[in-house]
Parts: structure tokens; C-alpha cells; sequence
């Protein structure tokens, strides 16, 4: 699948600081699922999520108005016009209400690298949390992926550093009713400062090599 010949260069480039192999493997992400991805941009791991479901599956992917205005609609429109996109629904919402009806007994959510953003964009997240919980399945998983903030900084760096510490983040979406099922170690580098801004935009060379937490929760089945 990583190695598919339409698959675009830049997302090769991105593959060594993704491990998407990985990614897809421990949250279990199987063909004809039916999952979403909040705050799809560009459509990385979007892609990626329809390769893995197939066609028989379903991806909704969704952009706020913002991301869209600012940096992803033209690739984002490019991306969706190839042929192995055909599983995605592009969604075009806010946050805080992010998936449309139909998007019902999900088996997973996504939310990679940009659970820090809904802070500085002051998203209700009580709210977008609340949504997602409901657009699972029972025993669905909500898979979040973010940059580490040091210990005690909580939602300081979430605009300077673009991270967030993992602790907050567990807290917000246990309170949801999500049950913390496992935690990968696949992206973790120890040897990241944590004091330096980890936007693409900014982080140049060093970007693919933040400590980067990956969280499952599950809905619970009962």
C-alpha cells in the first residue's frame, strides 16, 4: 500500500517521520471500516485511511472553513480527484459539529497533529468531543495523535510551539466517556527539547522528529 506508484512524493517524504505503517496497524484500521478524519488538510493521512478501508469502505474527511482558506483547498481538491479517493466524503464543517448524519456507527475517528489547534482556534471541544463519541460505534476507537508539550505546560505552547501536553489531553477526552485503550510508542523521540515550534512551516529540517504521543480510546461497548 506505501509503496503504490500513484501515491504522491511529498507523502513519501513524509512516510519516514509518519511511520503510517504503523499508524494504520495499531489502531486496527481494516479494509471495508468505515472511519473520519477532523481536520483532514491536505489529506495526508486521509489517503491513506481510504487505501487501507478500500472500496467497500467509507472515509469521511473534514475541513473547518479556516484550514480550507488557508492552505489546503486547492490540494485538497487536487488530492480528491484520484482515483483511490473514491471512498472519501469530503466534509466541510466546524469543529465543534464536525461530522455530518450519516457519518453513524463509525469503527475510528482521527485526529492527528491538530488536537492543539482547537485551542488556539477556541473550539468548543466539550462539544466536538461529544460529537465524535456519538458518530462511534460501540467499541469504536477515537485515534489522536499530537506533539508534546513539556511537562506542566498544559495548553501554554499550543499557538507558539503547536503542542499540547499529553496529560490535558487524556483528561478532555476520558471526561467525554472515552476509555483509554492503548498508547503506541512509534513516534516518541526522547531526545526532542520540546521548546521549539513543530509547524511544517517552521520546524524545516527537523520536521518528522517531535516526541509525538498516539493515543486509543475506545467507546465503550456496554
Amino acid at each position: 500500500m506505501l509503496s503504490a506508484e500513484d501515491r504522491d512524493a511529498k507523502d513519501r517524504e513524509l512516510d519516514a517521520g509518519r511511520h503510517p505503517g504503523e499508524l494504520l496497524a495499531f489502531f486496527d484500521i481494516k479494509p471495508g471500516m468505515k472511519v473520519a478524519e477532523l481536520g483532514a488538510g491536505t489529506g495526508y493521512t486521509a489517503e491513506l485511511l481510504a487505501r487501507r478501508v478500500g472500496p467497500k469502505g467509507k472515509v469521511f474527511a473534514q475541513n473547518p472553513k479556516f484550514v480550507l482558506e488557508k492552505f489546503a483547498e486547492k490540494p485538497w481538491s487536487e488530492r480528491l480527484k484520484k482515483p483511490v479517493m473514491k471512498p472519501v466524503v469530503r466534509v466541510d464543517r466546524e469543529f465543534d459539529d464536525p461530522l455530518p448524519k450519516e457519518a453513524k456507527n463509525l469503527d475510528a475517528v482521527f485526529l492527528v497533529l491538530f488536537y492543539h489547534d482547537t485551542y488556539w482556534m477556541e473550539i468548543d471541544r466539550a462539544k466536538m468531543n461529544a460529537a465524535i463519541f456519538k458518530a462511534l460505534k460501540p467499541g469504536g476507537v477515537f485515534a489522536v495523535v499530537d506533539h508534546s508539550a513539556a511537562e506542566g505546560h498544559g495548553s501554554k505552547d499550543v499557538k507558539t510551539l503547536h503542542r499540547i501536553e499529553e496529560k490535558l489531553v487524556k483528561e478532555e477526552i476520558e471526561a467525554a466517556g472515552f476509555q483509554l485503550e492503548g498508547e503506541g510508542h512509534f513516534l516518541r523521540n526522547p531526545k526532542d527539547t520540546l521548546d521549539w515550534n513543530d509547524a511544517p512551516s517552521a520546524s524545516a529540517d527537523k520536521r518528522g522528529t517531535s516526541d509525538r504521543f498516539v493515543l486509543k480510546f475506545k467507546k465503550p461497548a456496554g
